[in-house]
């Protein structure tokens, strides 16, 4: 007889884990630890969401996705992130995960490598080995999924981010999640307008969710955002930080597109 099928996000989950496991195989967490103990400090992520004027994008290295499939398969990361850093992104996202979203650590470090502008691991998080691995490929920040990282597993995971010198956007769906991320102390809190397990995209989730989160929080809407009618409406609500990927990375004029979205 057979189990319960998995969401989307299980399976992400239960395939992260065994490619966790690969990894440390392959390099040790020690070897990652001399390697970030090296760097310089991180460029500042937050900072970047809440100085200049319009929205602060943050722009999406994206090749593929497991609800839209191919995006941008033969897109060149170097290329685009220098668009979007010249085109006015205050930060950059490089999805890591290689099943779901056909990306790599190898991504990150040439982004970093080509850019100034502050980026972002966009992964599945579940270790702290892999904070070691985004620190030391050369992510300034870390998403952490609150989905993903129940009970304690969260503030563990935030505390192992500042003790590498990362900063952590903590991404909830379930507004329910809010309060222990509050309580586990993040200042930067993304609002996923899709959830991932059954991939419904909803703007008007940040909506919601946005006079639950008490000032001094910076709030980003993630997901869904696909002109400048959309983040103009979020900016009316307070909401000036946003996540953007698929619209960015299926445009012809990735430079107008981006700037049409900071408004």
């Amino acid at each position: 007889m057979s189990g319960p099928q998995l969401n989307a996000l299980e399976r992400i989950v239960a395939y992260k884990r065994d490619e966790i496991d690969r990894a440390k195989q392959r390099r040790s967490a020690a070897s990652l630890e001399r390697i970030c103990a090296s760097l310089p400090p991180v460029r500042g992520f937050r900072q970047a969401l809440t100085t200049g004027e319009g929205t602060r994008v943050i722009a999406e290295v994206k090749r593929a996705s497991p609800s839209a499939g191919v995006i941008a398969e033969a897109i060149d990361p170097v290329a685009v992130a220098r668009t979007y850093a010249s085109a006015g992104a205050a930060c950059i996202s490089v999805l890591t995960d290689g099943p779901s979203f056909h990306g790599s650590l190898a991504d990150l470090e040439r982004v970093r490598a080509a850019v100034e502008v502050p980026l972002l691991r966009k992964d599945f998080l579940l270790d702290p080995y892999q904070l070691l691995e985004a620190r030391a490929s050369g992510a300034d920040c870390a998403l952490l999924i609150a989905e993903i990282l129940p009970g304690a597993a969260l503030p563990r995971m935030m505390r192992e981010a500042e003790a590498l010198g990362l900063e952590t956007l903590v991404e909830l769906y379930d507004p329910e999640n809010l309060p222990r991320v509050l309580e586990a102390g993040a200042t930067l809190v993304g609002v996923n307008n899709r959830d991932l397990r059954s991939f419904v995209v909803d703007l008007d989730h940040t909506l919601r969710i946005a006079p639950l989160v008490p000032p001094g929080v910076v709030l980003v809407s993630e997901s869904g955002i696909r002109n400048g009618d959309d983040t103009a409406r979020l900016r009316q609500r307070g909401i000036r930080a946003v996540l953007v990927g698929e619209t960015l990375m299926r445009s012809s004029d990735i430079a107008a597109t981006l700037r049409e979205l900071v408004g």
